[in-house]
């Protein structure tokens, strides 16, 4: 995979008054980031990774705004399986897959059709998806 310098970096947008708990997880600005190489999206969020190649992306819609108990931290859906790494109730972004991704759990037994991330720009991060979801087809 390449490098961080060759890739297209976003920042998550952090809530200052839930910064500390989320710190407790090992969530903080330095550990949690989106990256998107010619081939990949990777994210990092605290001690999860969720990387898949680009050609999986279906479509992103912006989401939000949220309740504080269903975005803060990483969460999965009862409902429909769907990941969220939250750091803020304000806006995300939902990235959809073709195929399911592993997230939450290390051995890939639980799949994730969707992911949720509270980007500091959902406007231009789900505007970027839609273009290399439009270009994989």
């Amino acid at each position: 995979m390449p490098s961080d310098s060759t890739a297209e970096r976003f920042e998550f947008a952090f809530d200052r008054r839930l910064a500390r708990p989320l710190a407790l997880l090992g969530i903080r600005p330095d550990t949690c980031r989106l990256l998107l190489t010619a081939s990949w999206l990777e994210v990092r969020f605290g001690p999860w990774t969720v990387r898949t190649p680009l050609d999986n992306v279906a479509g992103a819609e912006l989401t939000g705004p949220f309740k504080v108990w269903k975005v803060i931290g990483a969460r999965m859906s009862m409902a429909d399986r769907g990941l969220t790494f939250g750091t803020n109730t304000e806006q995300g972004v939902c990235i959809r897959f073709h195929q399911p991704v592993r997230g939450i759990e290390p051995s890939g037994v639980l799949r994730h059709p969707g992911l949720t991330l509270t980007i500091a720009d959902p406007p231009t991060v789900a505007h970027r998806l839609r273009e290399i979801s439009a270009a994989s087809r």
